[in-house]
């Protein structure tokens, strides 16, 4: 009943002027013809734009292929369910919203899943949307790693989004790279806040592979780099692209990351 109460509030004004005509040319059983035929085509009209809405499209991939990647190996590990609900709870999804993740978390667990069909209207409206396209990627790639290592069969399935989406051997592999040394940049971060001082020279390797330079490459290059990284992942510019708005938190925490090795970085070459 809640449910239908709900519907009838969302999709009144199809209701109200299919009601309206039907009062007109039928009287009282026209009013009630009128606003279900109305209320049931705006219903059927919003479901299909939802469809190919971009915020929709990302927020539903994002969590399909999540499930997708956490069931590759067979089955799906705590540590995977764990990343899934920390995203969940980092977004501050409302409880109609989490269970609307969970259900596509759930959809991209099931053997006959069809990552392609999800995959392939995303990938239409990501192709104007580098930024964004990227950001998705990254999501995926934590939680490859959220077991500690990436297996075969998840590389697999991760091959495949790279694909559908339309990235190159060498954006791949940068990428890869990146997105490896920030899970070792996240843990020795936490390693050294247990315990100042520990393991001072991985953790500004590790902060070199976040940047995606070379402990060689020169200030300015360093400088360049970050610059990128941080317009990349800006919130404003990626809801302005087509990122939901409920995925905000997420991609400031990662500006916050880049910021945090940048600093490192600039502490470590006395950087201005």
């Amino acid at each position: 009943m809640e449910n239908l109460l709900q519907q009838l509030r969302r999709y009144r004004a199809g209701a109200i002027t299919g009601g309206l005509i039907g009062l007109l040319s039928g009287g009282p059983l026209g009013l009630l013809i009128g606003g279900t035929v109305g209320f049931l085509i705006q219903r059927s009209l919003s479901g299909k734009l939802q469809a190919y809405n971009p915020q929709q499209l990302f927020f539903r991939g994002t969590f399909s292929v999540m499930g997708k990647v956490a069931k590759a190996d067979g089955r799906v590990t705590e540590n995977e369910i764990a990343f899934a609900r920390e995203v969940m709870t980092r977004m501050s999804l409302s409880e109609a919203r989490r269970r609307e993740a969970i259900e596509h978390f759930t959809e991209g667990k099931q053997d006959d899943f069809d990552i392609a069909a999800v995959l392939r209207p995303l990938a239409i409206v990501l192709r104007q949307r580098p930024t964004v396209k990227l950001m998705f990627v990254e999501i995926q790639l934590q939680a490859a790693m959220a077991d500690g290592e990436i297996s075969q069969a998840e590389q697999a399935v991760l091959q495949q989004v790279f694909s559908e989406l339309r990235f190159t051997q060498q954006e791949i592999e940068l990428l890869m790279s990146r997105m490896r040394a920030e899970d070792a940049f996240r843990r020795h971060s936490w390693e050294s806040h247990q315990q100042p001082g520990y393991n001072e020279a991985g953790l500004l390797a590790d902060a070199y592979g976040v940047i995606g330079v070379s402990p060689e490459a020169s200030d300015a290059d360093v400088k360049k780099a970050w610059r990128k990284l941080m317009s990349q992942h800006h919130p404003d510019k990626l809801i302005a692209k087509g990122l939901p708005e409920d995925m905000v938190q997420l991609a400031k925490e990662k500006t916050q990351e880049i910021q945090a090795a940048y600093d490192r970085i600039k502490a470590a070459r006395g950087m201005r």
